[in-house]
Order: structure tokens, then sequence, then C-alpha cells
């Protein structure tokens, strides 16, 4: 395993970041992005309740999580672009199928197989997009991926919330499944490995890799943005409503742009001054901008609280996977990106799970609040790996 390199100097002349096969892969991002996106908020309104929205959530990251500690090896067997392939087929395919019933257990089967499908497209694609962009340009290469990414993020959040109040919820879910399912035609022009794949040196399965502190530390940072990440989207629909329900729009607009902007600059100046003194303050602004959402009653609290968490949280991913790739060889990117996406997605899913059992007993502005000061327990390994760095 190589050491981490977070910290040094890029040289005077660097790689250019974009090539044709990273342009066909935006195309890919671009599809499953908006599969995604596009019906993250609007699924949980389409079962109805705060049970129900948690449990649709919840499903969808479990399979999620099980699927991602099992792609490394698929990927090492297979090849990425099959495992790509395979994953937008079923995460667009089944969003065709759930306007045939609104039954929470359709509902939960569906986000059971895309949760599946999920996590072979992040964890193929994440693996695929960290060999395509040079090394001393990994930290703004990932940051621009992360502006691809955060388009759809951006638009199609919010869209598909407003469509699906104006046009139903039906052609809402047709688009999203067909979103991912033309970003098939991109995989012909990509590698159908890894480019730094060496089948002489065996990559380290998730077991291992969650193991090493070099992965575990950065994750565990990312999780307790994730899980709030999860709750914002799940629940800020459902906690305003009435005449500021316009407000929800706007907030799932503002949390992926602050998120998208603040990914980006932190990756330009995390390669050119390090990332150590990003750590702690994008920890604590991420986790201000949830307590805000506790002001449920004022809608401008909503939309800057996700303004704030956003940029906290873009920050905090960028600074994680940064150090992650950093701290192994090429032949474990694979192992990365999957490590890397569970503590993405198992923290979004026991956030909404969780959140959806608290609400009921406590309300959604205490539900909020504590949600905040959990987030803040984060601290600990934050510190950790700031020490790290100055070592």
């Amino acid at each position: 395993m190589t050491t981490m390199t977070v910290e040094t100097t890029a040289p005077a002349r660097r790689a250019p970041i974009m090539s044709r096969a990273l342009a066909l892969r935006f195309g890919s991002i671009l599809g499953s992005a908006t599969s995604f996106y596009l019906v993250v908020s609007v699924v949980p309104m389409y079962g109805g309740g705060d049970q129900a929205a948690g449990l649709s959530t919840g499903a969808l990251m479990l399979t999620t999580v099980l699927g991602e500690l099992a792609t490394p090896r698929l990927i090492a067997r297979y090849g990425l672009r099959p495992i790509l392939a395979v994953g937008l087929v079923l995460l667009g395919a089944p969003l065709l199928a759930l306007p045939l019933s609104a039954s929470v257990g359709w509902i939960v089967a569906v986000c059971l197989v895309r949760g599946l499908g999920f996590a072979f497209t992040v964890v193929a694609g994440g693996a695929l997009t960290a060999a395509l962009i040079p090394a001393d340009r990994r930290g703004e290469g990932l940051a621009v991926v992360g502006l691809v990414s955060g388009i759809p993020s951006m638009a199609a959040m919010p869209l598909g919330v407003w469509l699906s109040g104006r046009i139903g919820y039906t052609p809402v879910l047709v688009i999203g499944g067909l979103a991912a399912l033309a970003a098939l035609v991109t995989l012909p022009g990509l590698p159908g490995t890894t480019a730094v794949a060496d089948k002489s040196e065996d990559p380290r399965g998730m077991v291992a890799g969650l193991r090493s502190t070099s992965l575990r530390r950065p994750a565990l940072y990312f999780s307790a943005t994730t899980m709030a990440g999860g709750v914002l989207v799940t629940f800020l629909p459902l906690a305003i409503t009435g005449k500021a329900a316009g407000t929800v729009a706007l907030a799932l607009l503002a949390q992926p742009a602050a998120s998208t902007a603040a990914r980006w600059l932190s990756g330009r100046y995390g390669d050119r001054k390090g990332m150590r003194g990003l750590l702690v303050p994008s920890l604590v602004a991420a986790a201000a901008g949830m307590a805000l959402l506790s002001l449920t009653t004022i809608p401008a609290a909503a939309v800057i609280g996700a303004l704030i968490f956003g940029a906290g949280f873009g920050v905090v991913q960028n600074i994680s996977l940064t150090m992650m790739y950093g701290s192994v060889s090429a032949a474990e990117y694979g192992t990365v990106a999957a490590v890397w996406n569970l503590a993405y997605d198992a923290g979004w899913g026991l956030g909404a799970v969780g959140f959806g059992f608290l609400v009921p007993l406590t309300g959604d502005p205490v539900a909020f609040t504590l949600t905040a000061a959990l987030m803040l327990a984060a601290l600990s390994p934050a510190l950790r790996l700031r020490r790290l760095l100055m070592s």
C-alpha cells in the first residue's frame, strides 16, 4: 500500500484532466445521477407517511450497502464495464414498473432492486473515474466529477418534486427510469477494466478495506454528513407544508448547488495547499446547517440551512474521497470506491430510517436538532485525520 500523498505540492506542469474516455464517463454519470436524484424525494412522497418514506429510502440504501460489499470482487472477476451496465439496468428499469402500485410493499421491493443497481453503478463507475484522472490532479479532478454529478442533483431533485405536483408521479418515475437506461449507450467507448488493474496484485476486499485506518477514518468522518443528507432529502418535503411548501424546491436546489460549488473549490484548494485546514470547519458548517432546518416555521431558515449544510457536505465529500484514493495503490481503487460509497449510503439510509421513527415521538424541530448534535460526534475522527496530515 502506498503512503498518503495529500499534502504534497503539485508539479509546475500538470497533466490535463479531460480525456475522451472521461468525457464518455461523464455521460454515464449524468444518466445515473439523473435517475437517482429525480426520484429520490419523489418516491417517499409517492408512498406517503413518515414511516413509509423512511422505509423506502432505507430499503434503497440497504441493498446499496450490501451490493457495495460485494462489488469489488465482482469487478475483479467480470470487469468494470459489465458491472456498470448491469447497475444502470437495475437502477432504471424498476422505475418503469413502480407506477403499477403505490403499496408500501411494492415500493420497498422496487427500492431494493434499485439499491443493488445503484451500488454497482457508483462503485464500478467510481473506480473507473479514479483511473481516468491524473494522480497529481486528483483533488481537482474528483471535484470536476462532482460538478458533473452535481448538475443532476441541483436540477433533477427539485425538478422531480415540482413536476410530480403538476404532471403526476408516473411521468416523473418513467423519465427517471429512462435516464439510467439511456446511459448504456456511453459504455462501448469506456475501458472494460480499470487501466490500473494489475492481475498480479490482489486488491483488498471490503473487510480488509474497512480494517484499514487510512480508509476507515475518512469514511467515518464522511458518514456523519451523509446521515444528515438522507434526513434532509427524505423529510424536508414532509416537514414543510402548506403555503411554505414551495420553499422545499428552493431548499433542495440550494443544498446540491452549494455542495457542488464547495466540492470544486475545496478540490482546487486541496491540490495546492492541502486539506488539513478544511477538515473541522466543513463538518461544523454541515451541522450548523442541519440545526437551522429545525426552524420549520421559517421558510428562509430552510433555504439558508440547506445552503450551509450543502457547503459543508461538499467539502467533506472531496476531502474524504481524495484522502482515501491517495492512501492506496491504484489496484485498490475499487475498494476505495466501495468503502466511500458504503459510508455515503449507509449513513443516508440509517439517517432516513432513524429519523422516520424519531419524528413521531419528538416532532420535526427536535429531530432536526438531534441530528445536528449527532453529526458533531464525527469531530473525533476529523481531529485524528488532521493530526495525520500534520505528521
